[in-house]
């Protein structure tokens, strides 16, 4: 006669002959990120964090001469899973094979930032901007993409650019609305998702939209990432309504369509 085993004793038995296979794991996600969308990513963490990978996040510059930049981290030797940078310094890290090819998640409208309480200047037309900028004491751009069109591009087109030279400067690294938040200019110069976050100074708007300079903000895998499976999943949970909504809410544009 066939004796049946007890139920908990089958189970065991079952158990024990199945492969070993390894409980899984979470990992931090490595994204090195420069401050247009930094604040966005933040606000992400804990959804991200629901997949069961952890992120990390690693500040700097898209671009400039500081030892914090991402171009600067990437080249000494810095690893990471993803960057997400301006759409035009990420190119040059492709280029250069440090890095994947870049998708675009977002556009970035420059704004103008003027400390707390202070009152808001006229800026909503290229005429009372350059009346703006003549009247005001000091003015602060910073050394990424919003800076390079400010300094070469703005002032140019605006008449003012050799009235400007004396009393505008560039901010490396930090960013321009905490410059003007401590009072060390009237009036700042940067990307909209860079002002929004800083305590102790107000957007005043974004320029006027014939001068307006938008910039696309992308995303892309490392080479020799130390996670690269995170790395894809991040950039794909990017595509998400719940991470469009973070980019909206700190003033980016995001592009394309939500995944479902």
């Amino acid at each position: 006669m066939i004796r049946h085993a007890a139920p908990a004793l089958l189970a065991a038995a079952i158990l024990s002959a199945l492969p070993c296979v390894p409980a899984a794991r979470a990992a931090d996600v490595v994204v090195m990120a420069s401050g247009g969308m930094a604040a966005s990513l933040r606000a992400l963490a804990p959804d991200f964090a629901r997949s069961g990978d952890h992120l990390v996040l690693v500040r700097g510059p898209s671009m400039g001469a500081t030892s914090d930049a991402i171009p600067a981290r990437l080249a000494r030797g810095e690893r990471c899973d993803v960057v997400a940078m301006v759409g035009g310094a990420l190119d040059g890290l492709h280029a250069k094979g440090l890095v994947g090819a870049g998708t675009v998640m977002a556009m970035s409208p420059i704004g103008v930032v003027v400390r707390a309480g202070a009152p808001h200047p006229a800026i909503g037309t290229p005429d009372a901007l350059r009346r703006t900028l003549l009247d005001a004491p000091s003015v602060a751009f910073s050394d990424s993409a919003s800076g390079v069109y400010v300094s070469h591009d703005l002032f140019r087109r605006l008449g003012i650019e050799d009235q400007m030279r004396d009393k505008a400067r560039m901010i490396p690294e930090t960013p321009v609305a905490q410059i003007v938040a401590g009072g060390g200019a009237a009036i700042g110069f940067q990307q909209i998702s860079e002002i929004l976050p800083v305590k102790g100074a107000e957007l005043v708007g974004p320029i006027p939209q014939s001068l307006q300079k938008l910039t696309p903000f992308a995303v892309a895998p490392c080479r020799d990432a130390p996670d690269p499976a995170g790395g894809r999943a991040f950039i794909r949970f990017l595509s998400s309504g719940t991470a469009r909504e973070a980019m909206r809410s700190s003033g980016l544009d995001p592009v394309g369509r939500a995944t479902p």
